[in-house]
C-alpha cells in the first residue's frame, strides 16, 4: 500500500493508504500501484479511481515518488 492525496484549491478531497489509483492522463488512462516508477503527468477530464471509489475531475497534475502520490486537481 502507498499514500495518496488528492487536493483542489479549497480542500483535501482524499488522503489515505491505497492499493491502486487509476488516473486519466493526457496520453491515456494509467494505473499506479506499490513501487511504481517515479512519474509526473498532467491529467485531463475524467475520473480518478482510488480502490473502486471515483472522483470526477476537469483537469490536474499528479506526481508519484517514494510511494507517495499527490494530485492537484480542478473539479
Amino acid at each position: 500500500m502507498f499514500n495518496a492525496t488528492i487536493l483542489d484549491q479549497a480542500h483535501v478531497i482524499f488522503d489515505g493508504k491505497v492499493k491502486s489509483v487509476i488516473l486519466p492522463g493526457d496520453e491515456g488512462e494509467f494505473e499506479v500501484l506499490d513501487f511504481h516508477k517515479p512519474i509526473v503527468s498532467s491529467l485531463k477530464r475524467g475520473e480518478i479511481v482510488i480502490d473502486n471509489m471515483g472522483f470526477p475531475i476537469s483537469r490536474g497534475i499528479v506526481r508519484f515518488q517514494k510511494d507517495q502520490l499527490i494530485a492537484l486537481v480542478e473539479l
